[in-house]
């Protein structure tokens, strides 16, 4: 609606700093749906925790952080994934793909290709 050349909807400079963060989120969460015949959950607890989606895929559950930028930190995830070793997270951002052992990340672009 408010007719920002697509090129523009990320870059900070422009006002959307605040909600580049949620804009991704939305973002993520269409990809997740038009690749998935599954529910996308969301988990949060009393501790703050916060999972951005749990997905099953096959008969694994995975929790996945989506990044606006390639800020690599994941709080959330790491504890969510330490208190449950069976679990492999996923990140999808701006960084490059990156296997871990606990976590892959999955640039933004290739979210419809890695499933």
């Amino acid at each position: 609606m408010s007719e920002t050349p697509p090129e523009k909807l990320l870059v900070a400079e422009n006002g959307m700093k605040e909600s580049k963060g949620a804009f991704t989120e939305n973002y993520v969460m269409s990809q997740l749906a038009a690749t998935h015949d599954t529910s996308v959950f969301y988990y949060s607890n009393d501790a703050k925790l916060e999972i951005d989606f749990l997905i099953q895929h096959g008969n694994k559950i995975i929790p996945i952080e989506a990044k606006a930028e390639e800020n690599l930190r994941a709080k959330s995830l790491s504890t969510f994934v330490t208190s449950h070793p069976e679990i492999h997270g996923l990140r999808f951002s701006m960084s490059d793909y990156r296997e871990q052992d606990w976590m892959t990340n999955v640039p933004l672009y290739a979210i419809t290709s890695y499933f």
